[in-house]
């Protein structure tokens, strides 16, 4: 077996892998040991899925969209895991390592957009200039959301959550769509007519969109709460929530 054949093998089971505990981790309660195991098992593997990707869309079977798709996989993953591990209002030089990094695939994203704008098939390497800007302005986006957490001394409470729900979420959903549409000729018309295989999707998506709205209106009842408190006369006690997790 040649070294791209081991490569994409590796690839594909990385992929499998992750998947798979990314099924776990979404489906059993959060918080748990399970929970936790299984989305450590995601981390590894995704990193693993999406690097060796990456080197073989850059070194072995050139392909600038899954060498960008590859990076940003990583940066979603380790930002993600970062945010569910550390301590509540800290940062890092990982944090600003990370910053810079997607700063600058947001760069390399615009600058080949501006490139598949003006020329003449109105492509870049196979994908049209849209493509390029709208993960282009996600990167750039995410370096934002980054640079406004390193100023402000890091993220806390429901925040803190949000950020690693929706991180891993989305590149959870990256892995779902490189399995399905983006290998849909492995299966039957039948089964690609019925978009069954759709399923997992809508589910990864709207569990994001359940937890973050939960997280934010639980953050939301805890500050108006604390503010009934401090707003309450002398002598009565108000309760205030804690700005627990999940």
């Amino acid at each position: 077996m040649t070294f791209y054949s081991s490569l994409v093998l590796f690839h594909i089971c990385m992929a499998v892998i992750g998947i798979i505990s990314g099924g776990v981790s979404t489906i059993v309660r959060k918080g748990s040991g399970l929970h936790r195991a299984a989305g450590d098992i995601f981390v590894v593997s995704m990193i693993s899925m999406a690097s060796a990707g990456a080197f073989i869309a850059a070194f072995l079977k050139p392909n600038i969209g899954n060498v960008m798709g590859g990076l940003l996989t990583v940066y979603l993953v380790s930002t993600g895991w970062m945010a569910g591990r550390r301590r509540e209002r800290t940062t890092g030089t990982f944090d600003i390592i990370a910053s810079l990094g997607i700063l600058a695939l947001a760069c390399a994203e615009f600058t080949f957009g501006f490139q598949a704008a003006t020329s003449p098939t109105g492509l870049k390497a196979g994908y049209p200039a849209f493509l390029y800007f709208i993960f282009g302005s996600l990167a750039m986006l995410f370096s934002i959301a980054d640079g406004r957490m390193i100023i402000r001394g890091g993220v806390a409470g429901a925040k803190r959550i949000v950020r690693h729900v929706w991180r891993m979420s989305v590149a959870f959903l990256f892995a779902l769509l490189s399995f399905y549409p983006s290998r849909a000729h492995l299966f039957s018309q039948a089964i690609n007519d019925s978009h069954l295989l759709y399923i997992p999707h809508i589910l990864v998506f709207g569990s994001m969109i359940f937890w973050i709205a939960r997280l934010l209106g639980r953050r939301k009842g805890v500050r108006n709460e604390r503010y009934q408190a401090e707003r309450a006369p002398r002598g009565i006690l108000v309760p205030v929530a804690h700005d627990s997790t999940v």
